[in-house]
């Protein structure tokens, strides 16, 4: 695999939304962390040759931070800096988010809802324990960025709110 390769599966994985991927052939080992859908999107990649046949690796055997600013599109653009006058609400824990308190009950809050702090907006299953998350800011919730009881990591955007 040439660093050209390796340069496109960078910038396939950071458009696919992928958190990580890891692939593994006879000689080589890589591991594509990405850091998410910031802004300052950066993705991280490992190395590792595997030990057969000395020979010199086209990429180097430490980590390496590899930052791909990948330009996008107008549109993109235009929603991100629409976006960045709200105030995102990011999960706390790890965990499955739901939208309800349970199956046959109403959402928590709807798209264009006004909340208060200390509202509940949804529940993160964790171990079998269900979190009721607050919200920490009062104002109108603008988009819903999870689909209901679907997996989420630490520190992922849930919701977006406008403050004003």
């Amino acid at each position: 695999m040439d660093i050209k390769e390796i340069q496109s599966l960078i910038k396939f994985v950071a458009k696919s939304g992928a958190s990580e991927v890891k692939l593994e052939t006879d000689d080589l080992k890589i591991t594509i962390r990405t850091g998410g859908h910031g802004t300052n999107e950066t993705t991280y990649v490992q190395s590792i040759p595997m030990a057969q046949a000395p020979m010199a690796p086209a990429i180097p055997a430490a980590p390496a931070a590899v930052d791909t600013p990948a330009a996008p599109p107008a549109a993109e653009k235009e929603e991100a800096s629409e976006d960045s006058k709200y105030i995102t609400i990011k999960s706390p824990i790890i965990g499955t988010f739901y939208r309800k308190p349970s199956p046959d009950k109403p959402v928590f809050v709807e798209v264009g809802d006004t909340i208060a702090t200390g509202d509940v907006l949804c529940v993160i299953e964790a171990m079998k324990l269900f979190n009721d998350i607050e919200s920490e800011i009062s104002g109108k919730v603008v988009k819903v960025l999870v689909d209901d009881s679907s997996p989420v990591e630490f520190d992922q955007p849930l919701f977006l709110v406008d403050p004003s």
